[in-house]
């Protein structure tokens, strides 16, 4: 916050942006850790943006100063609610990372039944849904290249 309490300075909002936009793109990972790390980073981001949105000011005691002057405690009251649910998802994210872990060698998510299911048949060139769009299968560009997921599939079935 800016001494006057007029607004957020530009560099408090970049690490929100930032915060923010890292852990959004560790959370589409599929390795536990990185998912982990990104719910961690994406809870700090909004705890420094719900903060940037209260006013800065004296301590939000009555009688300690004038009204007009204290800053907003709800905003306080919201990040140390979000800091308290953030803790305890990042303990049960991390017992699930654990747990993978331990039980497979990796804490990599795997493919579930559905999945594979839409690997084979892309690698078949079969639609699974009738195509209203009139392109065919080749020629629709909101389809999903499945080579990376084939490459995950053969190195554990070669295994």
């Amino acid at each position: 916050m800016t001494r006057s309490g007029a607004g957020p300075t530009l560099v408090l909002v970049l690490a929100v942006a930032v915060l923010v936009g890292c852990g959004v793109i560790l959370l589409l990972e599929r390795s536990l850790t990185r998912i982990l790390l990104g719910v961690v980073m994406l809870g700090n981001g909004v705890n420094l943006l719900i903060l940037l949105g209260g006013r800065s000011g004296g301590a939000p005691v009555v009688g300690t100063g004038p009204v007009d002057r204290m800053s907003d405690p709800l905003p306080q009251a919201m990040v140390l609610t979000s800091i308290v649910i953030t803790f305890g998802f990042t303990a049960f994210l991390l017992a699930v990372a654990y747990r993978s872990w331990y039980l497979s060698g990796d804490d990599e998510v795997p493919d579930d039944l559905e999945d594979r299911q839409i690997i084979r048949r892309a690698g078949r060139n079969e639609v699974g849904a009738a195509d209203r769009g009139g392109e065919g299968p080749n020629g629709d560009p909101e389809q999903v290249d499945p080579e990376p997921a084939r490459r995950r599939l053969r190195r554990r079935d070669e295994s």
